[in-house]
């Protein structure tokens, strides 16, 4: 699986952004997905994650404000971020593991990730 995110870009604090990230393969629909974000000098968070069959997940920072959705026929996951905040500020990584167990938060458990791109929200 090959995966390529998209979507960020600079916005104000209290703006909206919304991250695209494309896979390649077939077995698109029977993948878990999810985004993590690293922030400079921190290390990788999860920030959201849906699971084959649609169940969504967020990390604690996400909740409220972050929508994480996916389109099978289009093999695209999506990122809705509104409300940001500079703490938001952060490379935004796609990733994908198969359905194995659970709906893991660390990024050992997931097998395939994109090249990130860069979310910068000012105040």
């Amino acid at each position: 699986v090959q995966l390529q995110a998209s979507g960020g870009g600079l916005v104000q604090a209290g703006g909206s952004l919304r991250l695209s990230c494309a896979a390649s393969g077939r077995t698109f629909s029977s993948y878990d997905m999810g985004w993590f974000r690293q922030a400079s000098g921190k290390e990788r968070e999860f920030a959201a994650g849906i699971s084959w069959n649609h169940v969504t997940y967020y990390g604690d920072s996400a909740k409220g404000r972050f929508t994480i959705s996916r389109d099978n026929a289009k093999n695209t996951v999506y990122l809705q971020m509104n409300s940001l905040k500079p703490e938001d500020t952060a490379v935004y990584y796609c990733a994908a593991r198969p359905p194995i167990q659970g709906f893991p938060r660390t990024m050992s458990a997931w097998d395939y990730w994109g090249r990130g791109t860069q979310v910068t929200v000012s105040s």
